[in-house]
């Protein structure tokens, strides 16, 4: 279990608006465990958990497994683990710790996941 708790999403706006920057240790911040919709896991126990920082911002865990997912225009970098996702009718891709991928708005993917995965997230 990571030890680090973060503020509420209004604490640190006013952080923010009051410091001007704010730095996470990412490996280590504690995130809540998130309710994955039993519809969309294919194989495995996957489970979810996320640190939200606003603004289509955060940090997102999932345990091995295989789900499938309609995504977000989002780009990620992967901090820790691997996958597999695949894209339903376009490319199949392999993530792995420092690689940075893009997801297409709509695009129904298959996430195939090795080891427990971590990244950093923007959306919009």
């Amino acid at each position: 279990m990571s030890d680090v708790l973060m503020p509420d999403l209004a604490d640190l706006g006013r952080m923010l608006a009051t410091a001007g920057a704010f730095s996470v240790p990412v490996h280590d911040v504690r995130l809540t465990p998130d309710a994955l919709d039993p519809e969309q896991i294919v194989a495995g126990d996957p489970a979810t958990a996320s640190l939200e920082l606003g603004d289509g911002r955060g940090i997102w865990e999932i345990t091995p497994g295989v789900v499938t997912d309609v995504e977000r225009d989002e780009i990620f970098v992967v901090l820790s683990g691997r996958a597999t996702i695949a894209v339903e009718g376009g490319t199949t891709i392999e993530v792995s710790p420092g690689d940075v991928c893009l997801l297409a708005e709509g695009a129904r993917t298959t996430w195939i996941v090795h080891e427990t995965l971590r990244k950093v997230y923007q959306t919009r």
